[in-house]
């Protein structure tokens, strides 16, 4: 059942991606130009998805199981560190530079554009490399005399 959900809820949001535009990444491109002809139509897109996650969040916070019995295991870091500062650069000069984020370039592979698929090729990579860094950094070094 968890995954028949997952999947329902992962549809569910890639559908409202392609319809809202935010697959798109030339109307992405054109909510991030603020100097040029900026389209602000995402805007409410977001301002959607915020209200939307206001309210889950709300209720989810007053509950210790999902709805399908399973603990529920809401973020719990509350703290602005250099790490989130400089991810979230990287994410959105990407975002400016490609006009995708991960969930609508997912959704955009339906498509079949080259562009998508390099740009999901190229995300895929770049998060096996950090996951490669991660496991590096956190073994101890050996240290030889």
């Amino acid at each position: 059942m968890q995954i028949f959900m997952a999947l329902l809820a992962g549809l569910i949001f890639g559908i409202g991606l392609i319809i809202s535009g935010m697959a798109n990444p030339a109307k992405v491109i054109g909510f991030l130009d603020l100097g040029g002809k900026w389209d602000p139509s995402l805007a409410f897109v977001m301002g959607g998805a915020i209200c939307v996650g206001l309210i889950a969040f709300s209720a989810a916070a007053k509950r210790s199981k999902t709805l399908l019995g399973e603990p529920l295991r809401l973020p719990q870091a509350k703290q602005i560190d250099k790490r989130l500062v400089f991810g979230g650069l990287a994410f959105g000069v990407g975002w400016g530079l490609a006009g995708y984020c991960p969930g609508p370039a997912l959704a955009s592979l339906v498509i079949g554009h080259s562009k998508t698929v390099i740009f999901v090729t190229a995300m895929v990579l770049g998060m096996a490399i950090f996951e490669l860094l991660e496991t590096y950094m956190r073994k101890p070094q050996v240290q030889t005399k």
